[in-house]
């Protein structure tokens, strides 16, 4: 599953959630993806290996489509294995693959002038922690934004150059449930990151779409108790009355007094089409992933076909789109599921 390991860096705490790079892990890379502020690309630079992972099915192109179309803004690429280049630690190696994963980045919606490549070796730790002298031609990253610019020789300093993300805690509680536990002595441990909102101990939440409530008796995370959760926090809670059974991974925790979630019978929602076999239409069932919930839903009604740019309608009521179109589409989920506005709840 998506594994979580902390480590902490000169600024932040890092917890990594581990989206591994196969293809059976693509619905837990989805899952782990949406939560995470930045996305750290690593690419195999072994001959053949980074030609199978950019490949036009590989899974490097997945990856990183993937994590910028569920909202990471933020990219770092680590270019690995340098120490098995021919010659180990190949200079021209790490700028082949540095100019084709810009090109590639760069036509998903990345800005590769903002990204830092960093040549590493995992395995001998080469510029994880500390400039490697294996690779003396290295001159650093450097990434160009609007918050500010930042420059840098290895891995951990990339991370710590992150901008943190605006944290909505004006908004009404949302925490997508990753997990849920049962601990002995302690009960039933709802797992999962506060995206908006405030989480504390005693206050009433209702999840969704099971419409449960229940009050909060204790918040922890890195083991330690909160006496409040803000966005971005991976937290634990320990609930009242609920047994493990009644909870699930892609319920929504909400306070039970300010706007609480709802399930929804259905919803409108805008799709764009990556690579799909032959056309959609109405009718359609693939399974969606939406925060952390994972629910076949049916194409109910494709209303319109619109432009990818610039979002205008190109056609009223198509009768079925294909690889490369963006259209709205009314979606029925096969089960209760919890969607809302991104313009109430931005992702």
């Amino acid at each position: 599953d998506i594994a979580l390991w902390k480590f902490e860096t000169a600024k932040y705490y890092v917890t990594i959630i581990d989206a591994p790079g196969h293809r059976d892990f693509i619905k837990n890379m989805i899952t782990g993806t949406s939560q995470a502020d930045c996305a750290v690309l690593i690419v195999a630079a072994g001959t053949g290996e980074f030609e199978a992972g950019i490949s036009k099915n590989g899974q490097t192109r997945e990856h990183a489509l993937l994590a910028f179309t569920l909202g990471v803004k933020q990219l770092i690429v680590g270019v690995n294995k340098m120490d098995s280049t021919e010659p180990p630690y190949s200079e021209s190696r790490f700028e082949e693959i540095k100019k084709e994963v810009s090109s590639y980045i760069k036509k998903i919606g990345y800005n590769p002038a903002s990204v830092a490549f960093v040549p590493i070796s995992g395995w001998h730790g080469d510029n994880m922690l500390e400039p490697s002298p294996k690779m003396a031609w290295y001159k650093g990253w450097k990434v160009e934004r609007k918050d500010g610019n930042a420059d840098g020789k290895c891995l951990i300093e990339a991370l710590d150059a992150i901008l943190p993300p605006s944290r909505p805690t004006d908004k009404a509680l949302r925490l997508p449930l990753q997990d849920v536990y049962k601990i002995g002595g302690i009960g039933t441990v709802p797992v999962g990151r506060v995206e908006t909102g405030i989480l504390k101990p005693g206050m009433l939440v209702t999840f969704a779409p099971a419409a449960l409530t229940t009050e909060v008796k204790s918040v922890e995370m890195h083991h330690e108790a909160l006496t409040e959760a803000l966005p971005g926090d991976n937290v634990g809670f320990n609930v009242k009355n609920i047994s493990v059974k009644e909870l699930r991974r892609g319920y929504v925790a909400g306070d039970s007094k300010n706007s609480p979630p709802r399930g929804a019978a259905d919803f409108t929602a805008q799709v764009i089409v990556l690579n799909h076999p032959g056309q959609i239409s109405n009718g359609y069932t693939p399974v969606l992933d939406c925060h952390t919930a994972h629910i076949a839903c049916k194409f109910a009604e494709i209303k319109e076909k619109c432009d990818r740019r610039t979002g205008k309608t190109t056609e009223e009521n198509p009768k079925s789109i294909k690889s490369g179109d963006a259209a709205i589409v009314m979606l029925q989920p096969s089960k209760p599921m919890c969607a809302e506005a991104f313009q109430e709840f931005p992702p």
